[in-house]
């Protein structure tokens, strides 16, 4: 009886992370379009690298941390880790490659280049160049970032097994 019970609690507790990382999408979304929408508004406007500029940043950091934590809980307490024990299956078939390997590691490379970027705006001297920074680092991101989602149109758009 002890033994269902933790199962039962093991089981409502990783709905609720996963509930929480889905829901987190939309926040990471939300700050990094907002953090794209101030890096070209101050490209192309030429204006002054604000508070605005930094809280978007800054925020856009915040939630990816906080969406990386929950992933990284999905990732070690789910059966996803222990599936790289048997990489060559799990590489044939797409759905577990996506979960196992591609949506990991895009989104672990996302989320480097949002502190290399946001640390890379701090160092920089002029608006421009800070501005440019936005830019290139959190565009990227964002680009990575749309790309691993596991949409629900992923697969009638081709965005299945023939990526990688």
């Amino acid at each position: 009886m002890y033994m269902i019970a933790l199962i039962f609690v093991k089981n409502i507790y990783m709905q609720l992370v996963l509930v929480l990382h889905n829901l987190m999408r939309w926040a990471v979304l939300l700050f990094g379009l907002w953090t794209l929408f101030n890096a070209l508004t101050g490209v192309f406007g030429k204006r002054n690298f604000t508070a605005g500029d930094n809280r978007s940043n800054m925020l856009f950091m915040i939630s990816c941390d906080i969406q990386l934590l929950l992933g990284l809980i999905l990732y070690f307490t789910n059966s996803w880790f222990d599936r790289l024990k048997d990489l060559g299956n799990n590489m044939k078939d797409p759905y577990n490659r996506f979960f196992t390997m591609e949506h990991m590691s895009l989104m672990i490379l996302a989320w480097i280049l949002v502190h290399v970027g946001r640390a890379s705006v701090k160092r920089a001297n002029t608006d421009k160049a800070k501005h440019k920074r936005m830019l290139i680092f959190f565009g990227i991101s964002i680009l990575l970032i749309l790309v691993s989602i596991p949409w629900p149109f992923r697969e009638k758009i081709g965005m299945g097994s023939h990526w990688f």
